[in-house]
């Protein structure tokens, strides 16, 4: 099953074991050896990161050594640039917006402060009827 690079970064533990092999490539158990987890689990992992194709394993004699595929994580960069200009293109309307009635604000006080006070009238007494 071909999975997608979301899935992988989705966990924790997956994240971390792509900030590992980023730093150097390892074999299976030097990966296992920095996780507080069985190494079938960071199997699955691994499993999970190489169907995704962020992790390529490379059989040298009797070991596999993982190596990290930083270039599929592009889609991710990709996405978030996407969220961060729709984001910052609505930030930056609300902030106009907000600019523009701060500015209809002042200036409807500073005209009324210029009007001169009205009169009010006031109404006569109301009769007594009995």
């Amino acid at each position: 099953m071909r999975r997608d690079v979301f899935q992988a970064i989705a966990d924790p533990t997956r994240r971390d074991i792509i900030n590992l092999l980023a730093r150097k490539p390892l074999n299976l158990n030097g990966v296992a050896e920095n996780f507080n987890t069985s190494r079938p689990a960071i199997s699955k992992h691994i499993k999970i990161l190489t169907e995704c194709g962020l992790v390529v394993i490379r059989q040298e004699g009797r070991e596999r050594h993982c190596e990290i595929k930083m270039g599929k994580l592009d889609e991710v960069s990709g996405w978030v640039e996407q969220c961060r200009l729709f984001w910052s293109e609505k930030l930056d309307n609300l902030e106009r917006f907000l600019e523009a009635s701060k500015q209809a604000t002042a200036s409807s006080k500073s005209s009324a402060v210029l009007k001169t006070p009205s009169v009010r009238k006031t109404r006569p007494p109301k009769s007594k009827k009995n």
